[in-house]
């Protein structure tokens, strides 16, 4: 476990480190005054804001697979469960997005053609679009776990790395919400329903 949290710290302050001098270019002559007036909002520390500006295109780019789920053809318990997560994650970005604000952070992606650990791609979607049955279902459970995964890994790290009370009480909140989901999906995958892809193994860290 202790290896896990120092493999995910170093994965939050490398994002970190990108995002502190992309955002330091991006932030001089053309921020929007808008942004730079929250001075009631938490303090927007750089781990924090870090956080935050990752885990937002994290979910939206899951969401973006998670909706192919009710258009191709998988059976009703995979369709069931992916169409469960989706609003959940909806609901995770709603809040994730108001932080952001209350933050003075920019809505701009700073993580835009960058392949971040967990993050679904657009490779990913375009297989994804171009694949159907089985191998959409291979493909929709075993990035949707890396997105679970890693994104757990991360706010796990903004809960010791991060100085700002409320971006680290929402990081502690969301690791608790992934071991829920991925105890989800491990439970989906052990039910060997006819509706679960395969071959599909649960991968090792979270075996069934």
């Amino acid at each position: 476990m202790s290896a896990r949290r120092a493999a995910a710290l170093l994965l939050l302050l490398t994002v970190l480190t990108g995002c502190a001098r992309e955002g330091g270019r991006a932030a001089e002559p053309e921020s929007p005054p808008s942004r730079t007036t929250a001075t009631a909002g938490p303090s927007a520390d750089p781990t924090g804001s870090a956080w935050v500006q990752l885990m937002i295109p994290m979910d939206e780019q899951a969401v973006a697979l998670l909706d192919m789920a009710a258009e191709k053809p998988a059976g009703p318990r995979l369709r069931a469960w992916a169409a469960r997560l989706r609003t959940d994650q909806v609901a995770e970005l709603t809040e994730l997005r108001g932080l952001r604000t209350r933050m003075g952070l920019p809505d701009t992606d700073l993580h835009e053609g960058h392949d971040m650990p967990g993050m679904v791609t657009a490779e990913d979607l375009r297989k994804a679009r171009a694949t159907g049955g089985a191998a959409f279902g291979r493909l929709l459970v075993t990035q949707i776990h890396d997105h679970l995964r890693h994104s757990e890994q991360v706010s796990r790290s903004e809960t010791t790395a991060g100085s700002g009370a409320e971006a680290t009480a929402r990081a502690r909140e969301l690791v608790a919400v992934r071991g829920r989901q991925l105890a989800s999906l491990t439970s989906l995958c052990a039910g060997k329903a006819a509706d679960v892809p395969e071959p599909f193994a649960c991968p090792s860290d979270h075996p069934v």
